[in-house]
């Protein structure tokens, strides 16, 4: 039986996992994109202490990218290598508690909504700082034994680059009317293509301004772990470069708040190799693959496979991104 309310629910979890009563306060969601749910709240015991938690949760099993429980075991593994990411408090597959599968990790105060991390940005002058963080944060993660990973984590039949290829290829198929800067982006990718990399990499696939936790003294978390996979090390660089995630801040092309050079610099010093023109076929594949992502999740509503208004009005920038793609592979 489901629990008559999320709070209800996290409260009986809490109690039959910890094995003492726990109380839910101050529920609060702080976002709901479109396949995700994230909440605060305090859990407070039986002798008044209180302890800060935040969960993540997955209306449906069926629209899940990863296992719950996959993505806690690989933010742990991540968080015992030193990146900065919530710890896991604990994990539940069982829809009984609050109608989906969610997990629960400590919370981390700060800024998650871009517009607000560049005000945070500006007001203390951090951009680079984040910057070096993040490379070190990827160069950390990167140097991780993919054989530690879980076993859910997808791994590619073929190089991660083919698989890419494939995949946008795919995903042409969801567009809502033929695209022929779509084509050509294609075309680019297949013509520029680089070699398969010779070492495979945990990637995590979605960091960028807004899947991050920034405060005054710069990052504080990464988020959104569900797109891990093994792969190539420079999807993750790349990523959080794509336009998109500037926001409007175009002369900062890291998520509208640094340069590049700081960004490099510190992954180069951590241990990471920089290869320019990997980085920029993968910030193409990254454009173009954004874009059909945004029409897949049109298709999505449309169809009535997942109805939601943020599913519906990815549609609309489907036009915008044509654009990004037009400026990802133009001549240098």
């Amino acid at each position: 039986m489901i629990a008559a309310s999320p709070s209800e629910g996290l409260a009986r979890w809490l109690t039959e996992t910890q094995g003492v009563p726990v109380r839910v306060e101050g529920l609060e969601a702080v976002s709901a994109g479109a396949r995700r749910m994230n909440a605060l709240f305090d859990a407070v015991y039986p002798d008044g202490t209180t302890e800060s938690l935040a969960v993540t949760a997955i209306p449906s099993i069926e629209i899940q990218i990863l296992p719950v429980t996959a993505e806690a075991a690989v933010r742990t593994l991540a968080a015992d290598a030193g990146v900065p990411t919530p710890r896991i408090v604990g994990v539940s597959a069982d829809e009984s508690y609050i109608g989906g599968p969610f997990f629960v990790s400590t919370r981390v105060d700060g800024e998650t909504i871009p517009r607000r991390v560049l005000r945070l940005v500006e007001q203390h002058q951090i951009g680079e700082r984040i910057a070096g963080q993040l490379g070190e944060a990827f160069a950390t993660l990167h140097a991780i034994d993919t054989d530690r990973a879980p076993i859910e984590i997808p791994r590619p039949d073929v190089g991660p680059i083919e698989t890419a290829l494939v995949a946008a290829d795919t995903a042409m198929e969801t567009l809502l009317q033929p695209s022929p800067v779509m084509s050509y982006g294609m075309h680019w990718l297949e013509k520029h293509r680089p070699p398969e990399p010779e070492r495979l990499t945990i990637v995590h696939s979605d960091v960028r301004n807004g899947n991050i936790i920034v405060g005054p003294d710069g990052l504080r978390a990464i988020l959104d772990w569900e797109g891990t996979r093994i792969g190539d090390r420079f999807e993750d660089v790349a990523w959080p470069c794509v336009r998109m995630w500037r926001f409007r801040n175009d002369s900062l092309p890291l998520g509208g708040f640094s340069s590049i050079a700081p960004y490099r610099a510190a992954y180069e010093a951590n241990g990471g190799v920089w290869d320019e023109d990997r980085f920029r076929w993968w910030l193409a594949l990254g454009t173009l693959r954004w874009g059909l992502g945004l029409a897949g999740q049109a298709l999505a509503h449309l169809d009535g496979r997942h109805r939601s208004i943020v599913m519906a009005a990815s549609g609309r920038r489907i036009t915008e991104m044509e654009y990004d793609v037009l400026l990802a592979t133009r001549p240098n």
